[in-house]
């Protein structure tokens, strides 16, 4: 943001912008003359071989899951297309599951982004992009007919619009101190079923602690916490229910330990000095692998299970981070660590991010990061939700993107002048975001065409999990 321009100034180069890439223009798809199989296959180098397949597997449940795991399609996409000019970090894949709600350091339960992968410098109509498109394709898998699929899209971006407008008379602190409570969201809520709703998504919140994970997870033998193996989704990297094949080589052995051990207090050098002290009242227990998400599988990713002297737990998750799908397709610059990437662009986008965040460089040169496995974490059921909920959350996404793209990038004021009142924007969003789903449709069953013919190979956590039944 230039600090040396007037607010009229700012508000002019905002209006200045539509010359450059008029707001009907953003219902352009751009460059969908790609082969999906091909790009799939690309994004899926140098992931756990054997944790493909179930990524493929999760992936072909419907075409939503598929969007969910395609944002390099996405990406790939968008890069022909014109845009505003306005760039700092958006999240990358905003799509309207990778938002929910969790604890801040202060106990406050708040509602914000949570996946930050993909996370880099970029256009924000691309963050806004892909949370309209997935509200489009969510609702068409549920059964939503067009004319509601349009409203709650609608609803989304001109919900952003006036937030930004809203933002773009704060002043640099107070938007820095902006925070979504569920107190805020229930107070905004248009019917009694949406604030009934929340409150009982935070009650739910409230008992999701890190305390009620360790029964699920791990059981005490002689004295000491073990990660119970639950494959494919856990389990230990050198136990018999490995699934690392050759990539186990850097987790079972003690040359491993040592570099272990190694990243672990490299990462501790991330931290401030009071979450240092804290991690220090605390001992490791165990270590097993995680299989994460949709998009996420078959990158590395470990549980760390770690009790205190009261024998209270901490789950620590520590994530591979690769290569940005923004990066590859809107380069801005060297990136010097991806997991740093990801730490730098979460902080600036939150309002308040996890008390244990940081980076490392784990063996073979891997970037990882660390945050708390759960801390009252939270994720919108919305299948569940009826039309009326599904728009209501459409507001809260849209309101919760606005208040991470003013802080992250300080221009709501020439977002919120592009924008006007948010109509010709909206519109232009919503014939992007049903053109967008009849193309993920398309390629969805290109996708589904390759797994049934052999080229892709797609399996289910249930039929990963009968391998190992006796």
């Amino acid at each position: 943001m230039p600090v040396d321009l007037t607010l009229e100034q700012r508000r002019a180069a905002g209006k200045m912008a539509r010359e450059r890439l008029a707001r009907s223009a953003q219902a352009d798809v751009g460059n969908v003359d790609r082969d999906p199989v091909t790009l799939l296959r690309q994004n899926s180098a140098g992931r756990v071989d054997a944790l493909v397949p179930l990524r493929f597997g999760r992936m072909s449940v419907s075409p939503f899951t598929f969007y969910r795991g395609s944002a390099v399609l996405q990406a790939h996409d968008l890069a022909r297309t014109a845009t505003t000019g306005f760039h700092f970090p958006i999240c990358g894949d905003a799509h309207l599951m990778n938002f929910g709600g969790f604890a801040t350091p202060e106990r406050q339960l708040v509602f914000d982004l949570n996946d930050f992968d993909e996370v880099a410098p970029g256009p924000w109509e691309w963050d806004l992009k892909r949370l309209s498109a997935s509200f489009a394709i969510a609702g068409e898998h549920m059964g939503v007919d067009r004319g509601t699929i349009k409203d709650i899209v609608t609803s989304a971006v001109r919900e952003y619009c006036e937030r930004m407008t809203e933002y773009a008379g704060y002043s640099a602190l107070d938007l820095w101190h902006e925070i979504v409570t569920f107190d805020r969201m229930a107070e905004t809520a248009v019917t009694g079923e949406g604030r009934r709703l929340i409150r009982k998504t935070a009650e739910k919140a409230a008992g999701r602690s890190h305390e009620a994970l360790l029964g699920k997870m791990a059981k005490r033998v002689d004295g000491k916490w073990i990660l119970q193996d639950a494959p494919p989704a856990l389990f230990h990297p050198s136990g018999p229910n490995s699934l690392l094949g050759n990539a186990k080589a850097w987790s079972d052995t003690k040359a491993w330990k040592g570099k272990l051990a190694q990243a672990f207090d490299e990462y501790l050098g991330t931290l401030p000095v009071d979450r240092r002290a804290l991690i220090d009242q605390f001992q490791l227990q165990d270590i097993a692998f995680k299989v994460v998400g949709v998009g996420s599988v078959g990158t590395f990713c470990l549980v760390m299970l770690f009790v205190d002297a009261h024998g209270k737990p901490l789950f620590l998750q520590v994530k591979e981070a690769r290569e940005s799908v923004v990066s590859r397709y809107f380069p801005t610059g060297k990136v010097t660590h991806e997991g740093l990437r990801v730490v730098a662009g979460q902080r600036l986008l939150q309002a308040a991010s996890d008390a244990f965040l940081g980076w490392t460089t784990g063996p073979n040169g891997r970037n990882f990061y660390f945050r708390q496995l759960r801390d009252m974490k939270i994720s919108a059921d919305v299948e569940r939700m009826s039309d009326t909920i599904l728009s209501g959350y459409a507001r809260i996404c849209g309101w919760a993107l606005a208040r991470a793209h003013a802080k992250s990038g300080g221009m709501a004021v020439e977002i919120s002048s592009y924008a006007g009142d948010g109509k010709r924007l909206a519109d232009a969003m919503t014939e992007y975001a049903l053109a967008y789903a009849t193309q993920n449709e398309k390629d969805y069953e290109t996708f589904i065409r390759a797994c049934r013919s052999g080229k892709l190979v797609a399996r289910s956590d249930e039929d990963m999990a009968a391998d190992f039944r006796v």
